[in-house]
C-alpha cells in the first residue's frame, strides 16, 4: 500500500468552471479517508484526477514516491470502485473477478490464486459459477470489490459504491467495506454525498463545497467543531439548528433574536468581547431539552418516534427547528413546548462569514 499526497491539485475545465480550486492534503498509507459533500461539490472530481481519468489543471499529486500528473491510469497502481457494479453479465463470478489480472497477463495459478483469496475474504467461494443476473445488489457489490481487491494495488478508489442498494443492503456493506480495510490495512479514498457513511466509514473526512475544502478532520471532530455553518449543517442528523441574532449579557448572557425576541443563555461561558456581536447560534437537536427556557416554546408541528429518539419537529414564526428527544411523553402538535439550550453545547458562528468563532 502507498501514501497518496495532493499538493494545491486543481481542475478547470475549459469553459472556466472551476471543479476543484486546489485541494492539498495527505492520505495515510493503510488510510480510509473519506470525501463528502453535496452534488457538484468536486468530490468525484478528485477522486477521478487520482486515478488518471481527469487530467490535473495545476498542482502536484504523487501516489508513494511518484508524481503521477502524467502517468496514464493503468500504471498508476490504483483500482476503481464505481457506483454501477460494471460487472460482465455472460461471465461467472470466478471469471469476473478474474478477467482483469488475465488481461494483463498473470499466469493461470497466479489468477486462481488470487480469485480464491478474494473470494474467501468477500465470502463469495459459494458464489464462483454464478452469473451476474443471479445474485443479488449486495453480492454484485461484493463482486466488484473483489474484482478491485484481487489487483492488490497501492491504492483503492471507491465512488459512491453504495448509492444503488437500498438502506439495509447500505448498512451492511458499509460493515463490509470498514472490517475488508481492517482485514487488509489498505489505503483507500472513498468518495460520498451521504454523511452518514462518511462518519461511519471515514478514518478521517474532507467535506468539500463548490470546489473547495471546507475542512479535513476525524468524523467526531468535525461533529463537534465544526469550522463554519456549512460543515455544521452538513454533517449530523437531523442538521444542526441555527439561530441569528445578537449576544448581549445585561441580566445574564442571551441571543437577541432577529424578531425582536430573548433566548436565555444564562449558563453559557462567553468571552466579554462578544457582547454585542451578531452570531449565527448552532444548537445540535440533541441539546434542544424540555424545560423552562424563559419564554422559549416554539410550536410542535410533527411528532416522529424512531425507536429509540423522538424527532420533534418545530417551528417558530419562521423559524424551522428540531429536537432529539428521549421515548416517553410525546408532546402533541399544535402545542407549545418549552425547551432550554444546554449552554455547554454552544456552536458560535460570524454572522457574514459563517466562521467559527473561538471556543
Amino acid at each position: 500500500m502507498a501514501r497518496v499526497e495532493l499538493d494545491g491539485v486543481r481542475k478547470v475545465y475549459p469553459n472556466g468552471h472551476v471543479g476543484v480550486a486546489g485541494a492539498t492534503f495527505e492520505v495515510a498509507d493503510g488510510e480510509l479517508l473519506v470525501l463528502v459533500g453535496p452534488s457538484g461539490c468536486g468530490k468525484s472530481t478528485l477522486l477521478r484526477m487520482i486515478a488518471g481519468l481527469e487530467s490535473i489543471s495545476a498542482g502536484t499529486l504523487r501516489i508513494g514516491d511518484r508524481v503521477v500528473n502524467d502517468i496514464a491510469p493503468r500504471d498508476r497502481d490504483i483500482a476503481m470502485v464505481f457506483q454501477s457494479y460494471a460487472l460482465y453479465p455472460h461471465m461467472s463470478v470466478a471469471n469476473n473477478l478474474a478477467f482483469g489480472l488475465k488481461l494483463r497477463g498473470h499466469d493461470r495459478a497466479s489468477v486462481d490464486a488470487r480469485v480464491r483469496e478474494a473470494a474467501k475474504i468477500l465470502e463469495l467461494d459459494a458464489l464462483l459459477d454464478r452469473k451476474p443476473g443471479q445474485l443479488s445488489g449486495g453480492q454484485r457489490q461484493r463482486v466488484a470489490l473483489g474484482r478491485a481487491l484481487v489487483r492488490n494495488p497501492q491504492v483503492f478508489l471507491l465512488d459512491e459504491p453504495l448509492s444503488n442498494l437500498d438502506a439495509k443492503l447500505r448498512m451492511s456493506m458499509r460493515v463490509e467495506i470498514a472490517r475488508l480495510h481492517r482485514q487488509l490495512g489498505a489505503t483507500m479514498v472513498y468518495v460520498t454525498h451521504d454523511q452518514i457513511e462518511a462518519m461511519t466509514l471515514g478514518q478521517r473526512i474532507v467535506v468539500l463545497d463548490r470546489g473547495e475544502i471546507q475542512q479535513i478532520d476525524t468524523p467526531m471532530n468535525l461533529y463537534e467543531r465544526p469550522a463554519n455553518l456549512f460543515v455544521a449543517t452538513f454533517l449530523g442528523s437531523p442538521a444542526m439548528n441555527v439561530l441569528r441574532g445578537r449576544l448581549g449579557r445585561a441580566d445574564g448572557w442571551a441571543l437577541m433574536l432577529d424578531d425582536g425576541s430573548r433566548l436565555a443563555l444564562d449558563d453559557a461561558e462567553l468571552e466579554p468581547e462578544m457582547d454585542g456581536r451578531e452570531v449565527a447560534l448552532g444548537i445540535r437537536p440533541e441539546h434542544l431539552q424540555r424545560g423552562d427556557g424563559g419564554g422559549f416554546a416554539p410550536l410542535v408541528e410533527v411528532v416522529e418516534p424512531v425507536g429509540s429518539d423522538v424527532f420533534v419537529n418545530l417551528r417558530r414564526g419562521a423559524q424551522a427547528l428540531v429536537a432529539r428527544l428521549p421515548p416517553g411523553d410525546l408532546p402533541e402538535p399544535g402545542s407549545a413546548l418549552p425547551l432550554r439550550l444546554d449552554t455547554r453545547h454552544l456552536h458560535l458562528f460570524d454572522a457574514e462569514s459563517g466562521l467559527r468563532l473561538a471556543g
